[in-house]
């Protein structure tokens, strides 16, 4: 529960979202705060472009979008929608406010396409987690924002799994400062529903301390295709059974299969039936707006829209259903937290349980003020040329001076939990680090800090780095321990985590091949 709705804030503010109550998690299940009814999401994902430009996918920032879409909503009979892109700035009042005196609630993704996690090279550096906090400030703010999900399908095969490791301490360090800002907004992840790794995914985001856990489990799952499937045919049986004594709420993120069209959405009565409403909270039917894989209820065109041939039969199936909930005064949590899968490709789990350090952005600028050689490019590019280019560069400079030089200080190792005390430092912080090294291990002879033009010389302002680990930001509410320096050793359409979605995300990727040296 948010403690401190009313006073966030702002007065103008006040009267932008006061129509629906918060909701809060008890053990297993979301609840109405007020009332204490148990709380089923009839969701649906919702991710329109915004009717006044293509260059922001913001639609809570879009009053003539949700002006347009809220009778659909309605009409519709949901009370939940997943927004999958949102940006901090803007103003998000005019949508908020609609969809609260709808009764409508919201979860965000914190994180969109060129925002993330990259699963095929995984980072969380402090520019990231500054935008997740940026956001959370944004719309922490409205009563009907009832869950953030920190990361979407990141970790989709065996083969990328350790990416799984960043995506938590994203999570731990999310709930760190939504604590402190005295809030209580839930923070989970939304994942696929991957075979080979099903299990050890489920475990690793319930296990190890509690504010590391992921307090709520999102699945994303498209088995129940057609009338003739069943609740024990389609495999949604097994994957109750999976949850069943689960320590935190879980809910459909997406669902909704389309290999048999229309859709009739027969799913609809096992969410919302006996058959799964003693362990999941409801879910969000994948989608609303009509685009090319099909899966829209409503076809958008600039601020108007029509139904698509799914519309009518998932307004059908979703208004012939009545969850039977128990209330909060009367539940008694006896779910428990779940042990870390076992590391190692033999178990088809790469992420051990020890996390990525903590970001902070005084640590790597201080670590920058030790150094003598540095990039000259100070900020990322931004087009496109420029950025591969980049890359290139970057990559090519960590595979000449790491063969050589130990770089344990800038990587990191999620099998084995170690990361280097820069690890968490943006790409120009680590490939600075990485010069620098070879310019004092070749004691500064004339062109050693030059990296075909990419380097400079500079005169730095501290005589080492021996004080720059203990630097915190100040929003921060976690220390070293929260995240070990372990140095010494060393879609979907609109899934986030696309490993090509953005080209800043194939930096990394470059750095990291090249550190594998």
């Amino acid at each position: 529960m948010r403690v401190s709705v009313a006073s966030a804030a702002v007065v103008g503010l006040a009267a932008t979202a006061v129509a629906i109550d918060p909701l809060v998690i008890k053990g297993s299940k979301w609840f109405n705060s007020k009332s204490g009814d148990q709380f089923f999401a009839k969701g649906v994902d919702y991710q329109p472009d915004i009717t006044s430009t293509n260059q922001i996918r913001d639609p809570l920032a879009d009053k003539a979008g949700c002006t347009r879409d809220l009778p659909f909503l309605k009409d519709l009979g949901v009370n939940a929608i997943r927004v999958y892109q949102t940006e901090a700035y803007g103003n998000h009042d005019d949508c908020m406010k609609m969809l609260a005196d709808a009764g409508i609630y919201v979860m965000l993704d914190l994180s969109t396409p060129t925002q993330t996690i990259n699963r095929d090279s995984p980072s969380f550096d402090a520019d990231l987690l500054g935008y997740y906090q940026s956001k959370i400030d944004t719309f922490s703010k409205y009563d009907n924002v009832f869950a953030f999900l920190a990361g979407n399908e990141v970790a989709n095969a065996a083969n990328n799994t350790d990416s799984a490791a960043f995506v938590k301490a994203a999570i731990r360090d999310t709930r760190a400062y939504i604590k402190k800002k005295g809030l209580s907004i839930p923070v989970g992840y939304a994942t696929n529903d991957d075979a080979d790794i099903r299990w050890q995914q489920q475990t690793y985001f319930d296990c190890g301390s509690s504010d590391e856990q992921a307090e709520f489990y999102g699945l994303n799952l498209y088995e129940y295709c057609g009338e003739d499937a069943t609740f024990e045919s389609s495999g949604y049986a097994n994957v109750v059974k999976n949850f069943t004594n689960w320590d935190v709420p879980v809910v459909l993120t997406e669902y909704g299969c389309n290999a048999i069209r229309p859709r009739t959405f027969p799913e609809i009565k096992s969410i919302y039936g006996s058959d799964m409403t003693d362990v999941f909270s409801g879910g969000f039917v994948y989608e609303y707006v009509e685009e090319s894989n099909k899966y829209g209820l409503v076809d958008v065109s600039g601020n108007s829209g029509s139904k698509t041939e799914d519309y009518n039969n998932f307004k059908k199936a979703l208004a012939a259903t009545s969850p039977k909930g128990v209330s909060m005064k009367s539940y008694s949590p006896s779910g428990k937290q779940q042990e870390c899968p076992k590391v190692g490709k033999q178990y088809s789990w790469l992420a051990s349980s020890d996390l990525p350090p903590t970001p902070s952005n005084a640590t790597c600028e201080c670590m920058m003020k030790s150094l003598s050689c540095v990039s000259k490019t100070t900020e990322m590019p931004t087009s496109n040329s420029d950025l591969k280019t980049f890359g290139e560069d970057v990559g090519n400079i960590f595979g000449q001076v790491c063969a050589d030089i130990d770089c344990g200080d800038v990587s990191g190792d999620a099998s084995t939990g170690k990361y280097g005390k820069y690890s968490f430092c943006n790409a120009i912080q680590r490939v600075s680090w990485v010069m620098n090294a070879w310019y004092e291990s070749q004691r500064g002879v004339d062109g050693s800090c030059d990296f075909n033009g990419f380097a400079t010389t500079t005169k730095p302002e501290l005589s080492n780095d021996s004080t720059c680990s203990d630097q915190k930001d100040s929003t921060s509410d976690s220390d070293s321990e929260n995240g070990k320096d372990n140095s010494e050793d060393t879609d979907s359409e609109h899934t986030s985590t696309s490993s090509v979605a953005s080209l800043s995300a194939s930096v990394v990727f470059v750095i990291a091949a090249a550190m594998l040296f």
